[in-house]
């Protein structure tokens, strides 16, 4: 994921933004991916886990939104996704008709560890504490979901 703007301008807002952003940019793919397996592949399995993630992915946005707006309700707005050239979505190039459960866990989970890769990279771009801290915290939570999702993926 490469960020077109100075990590070291950014204030906490900024960086709820951004996360907001992620977040909402991930729920969209895994619509997508969902609508794929279902309509076109016929894979209701893939297609329910798929959507489960983007409710999951919605529900953490919206609580980055609420924490955003009663931290800084005043803050301006200057995150978009223009300033995105690619985000920790889950990757598609390996879904297929007969996607298993499996498959579906490890796109999901490789999709967590970009996330996680994102948050720690930026790290020593940041200068201000409280964007420090939510990026840690934020890679924090992303190991703690890759936690959940390995769980689920049955060994051999």
């Amino acid at each position: 994921m490469a960020l077109n703007v100075d990590l070291a301008g950014f204030a906490p807002a900024d960086a709820l933004d951004l996360a907001v952003l992620i977040e909402e940019e991930s729920r969209q793919r895994y619509i997508e991916l969902a609508e794929l397996m279902d309509e076109v592949h016929g894979n209701r399995e893939a297609a329910a886990f798929f959507a489960a993630m983007s409710a999951k992915e919605e529900a953490h946005g919206r609580e980055l939104w609420s924490r955003r707006e009663a931290s800084y309700p005043d803050a301006p707005h200057r995150i978009d996704g223009s300033l995105l050239d690619e985000i920790h979505v889950p990757d598609s190039s390996g879904v297929h008709p007969d996607l298993s459960a499996r498959g579906c866990l490890e796109i999901a989970l490789a999709a967590e560890r970009a996330a996680e890769a994102f948050f720690r990279a930026a790290l020593p771009r940041v200068t201000h504490p409280e964007v420090r801290a939510l990026f840690v915290e934020l890679a924090d939570e992303e190991v703690l979901h890759q936690a959940l999702l390995a769980a689920r993926i049955p060994s051999s």
